[in-house]
């Protein structure tokens, strides 16, 4: 505790009140931890386009991007909209 002035340390001449570094490397909400660093990776930006089509081609995949449901068909992702779906660019 740093209850007087003999509690400082003396590093390079200069007075310190703490006798290490506490660095918290591991917490999610750190900037050089691995689970920021993931969750700054997986995030993706999808953008609508101006292209809707009636029906979805032959071989789609449903995946869930940013918690949302998407039809992934041979490269292109598609967002049901109205009855409908809209193409859309995952960045």
């Amino acid at each position: 505790m740093l209850g007087a002035d003999t509690d400082f340390l003396y590093r390079n001449g200069v007075p310190s009140p703490v006798s290490q570094a506490e660095a918290r490397v591991g917490r999610p909400l750190t900037p050089n931890s691995y689970a920021g660093v993931a969750r700054r990776t997986t995030r993706r930006v999808v953008r609508r386009s101006a292209i809707y089509v009636a029906t979805l081609p032959a071989g789609c995949a449903k995946v869930v991007i940013n918690g949302t449901s998407y039809f992934e068909c041979h490269g292109t992702y598609y967002e049901p909209y109205q009855g409908r779906y809209v193409v859309v660019y995952v960045n």
